[in-house]
């Protein structure tokens, strides 16, 4: 038997409804650790202009300490010491999981998941202590 030519309509249940949808703990980790990657990539070229700005003359230190200043930048600032503490704390957990400290199974990996989090909870605090 041929089946060229014919179409075979496979009947797979389609859920369009997003809201519907509930990632495990572990997924969640798993984007916000690609999402902090993300973000600390672009802050390294901010950061990296702030202080050549900084080190440029007594003038561009001035400049950098102003713009330090603002509300806004240090709320920036925060979100980037925040998502480089995700990413630390995420890039550890997986190392761990590597190395075989952590067993590869869902409870642990829930687990670490949310040791993760807890870490940078309190990072991110100690962070705003920091910049605030």
């Amino acid at each position: 038997m041929s089946c060229v030519g014919k179409t075979v309509k496979k009947q797979r249940p389609v859920n369009l409804d997003l809201q519907t949808i509930r990632l495990p703990v572990t997924a969640i980790a798993s984007i916000l650790h690609r999402v902090s990657g993300v973000i600390t990539f672009v802050a390294v070229g901010i950061l990296l202009w702030l202080l050549g700005t900084s080190l440029s003359s007594p003038e561009g230190f001035a400049h950098a300490a102003d713009i330090m200043d603002s509300l806004f930048v240090k709320f920036i600032f925060w979100g980037i010491l925040t998502a480089l503490a995700y990413h630390v704390c995420g890039g550890i957990r997986h190392l761990l999981m590597d190395f075989g400290f952590i067993e590869e199974s869902l409870a642990a990996g829930t687990r670490s998941a949310h040791i993760a989090f807890g870490l940078t909870l309190v990072l991110s605090v100690l962070a705003g202590v920091l910049v605030w």
